[in-house]
């Protein structure tokens, strides 16, 4: 996905290179291969753009085929297709947590995943003084960048959504990171209930009040 994505993003340098200016949302998509095929560009960009759509499209073809592929091997996965309802989780980053997790039950608890994940900040104590810094960065690698691509796409009304938006707010643009991580820790508590339970626990927005279980509906 991310050569196809390159592949877009050169086509889009060479059409700026020659103050063409797009006027599609996706230049690989249906309307937007159309509006290509009448532009008429000069040698050799029209070739650069010939091969570039050319190789998207094959990579088009292979993510087509491997979605497939894990979407059978998923397929029996109650926890996958549930935390599908998460915000922000759709089918690839669903497959790629639930591969990086494994058995959700060999964690006693969500924090204990968290911990594992390396999403929990550094805790130190001595005497009466206690110290958190940066998180360790010693877990899935993997499971921290779905879970902090989910954080990208979710709604700003959503619970996960509020939670960093709080922390902005309360801290500056400077701890943008600081709440993603902060939001990433709490989806992937939400995470663990629904790949353990088979349901999705609504958190309330109100930090006094306990979560709620609704039964999800898997597939």
């Amino acid at each position: 996905m991310r050569l196809r994505a390159s592949c877009k993003d050169q086509v889009h340098g060479v059409l700026a290179k020659l103050g063409v200016t797009v006027t599609c949302t996706d230049i690989c998509g249906k309307a937007g291969s159309a509006w290509l095929d009448a532009l008429r560009l000069p040698q050799p960009y029209a070739g650069k753009v010939t091969s570039l759509r050319h190789l998207a499209g094959e990579l088009t073809t292979e993510i087509t085929m491997l979605s497939e592929v894990i979407a059978d091997l998923l397929a029996g996965d109650r926890g996958y297709w549930v935390i599908q309802q998460l915000p922000g989780i759709g089918p690839v980053l669903a497959a790629v947590i639930t591969a990086e997790i494994g058995d959700v039950t060999r964690f006693k608890n969500a924090g204990q995943l968290c911990s594992w994940a390396s999403l929990t900040p550094r805790h130190r104590e001595s005497d009466t003084k206690v110290a958190r810094g940066h998180v360790t960065k010693q877990g899935s690698r993997l499971l921290r960048w779905a879970l902090i691509e989910a954080i990208q796409r979710i709604p700003r009304d959503s619970v996960t959504g509020a939670v960093k938006d709080a922390i902005i707010a309360r801290r500056g643009k400077e701890a943008k990171n600081i709440a993603k991580v902060a939001a990433a820790r709490q989806l992937l508590t939400l995470v663990f209930y629904g790949m353990r339970d088979h349901q999705i626990r609504c958190l309330s927005k109100s930090p006094g009040n306990p979560p709620v279980t609704q039964t999800a509906r898997a597939a």
